[in-house]
């Protein structure tokens, strides 16, 4: 099983916001809903590799900010054309206030 790996401070995300992140030659966006709970999925879009990151976040979707195109962060679902293939998903939790995933 991959080891956690430390990403951030949990207070340098803002509730209903995403960050980048990078680990090992890939790049994850790491999400906290309204709720203070941390997700993480692949930080590229699927459909043109748009860094996730810069999209915007809305309840529990990313939007792309290339072409509009959705996803869950939760489920990592695509839910809007032209993003069709859905995002990878990794475990995030938090830990003496810091945010962890497992990648």
């Amino acid at each position: 099983m991959p080891d956690w790996v430390d990403v951030c401070a949990e207070d340098e995300i803002e509730e209903e916001d995403v960050i980048r992140f990078d680990h090992d030659g890939r790049t994850f966006a790491v999400y906290r809903d309204e709720a203070g709970a941390v997700y993480c999925t692949d930080g590229l879009c699927t459909h043109e590799q748009v860094h996730l990151a810069d999209g915007l976040v809305l309840d529990d979707t990313i939007e792309c900010p290339r072409h509009n195109g959705r996803f869950n962060y939760k489920t990592g679902a695509a839910l809007r054309t032209p993003a069709c293939v859905a995002l990878a998903t990794y475990p995030a939790r938090i830990v003496a206030g810091r945010i962890e995933v497992q990648v």
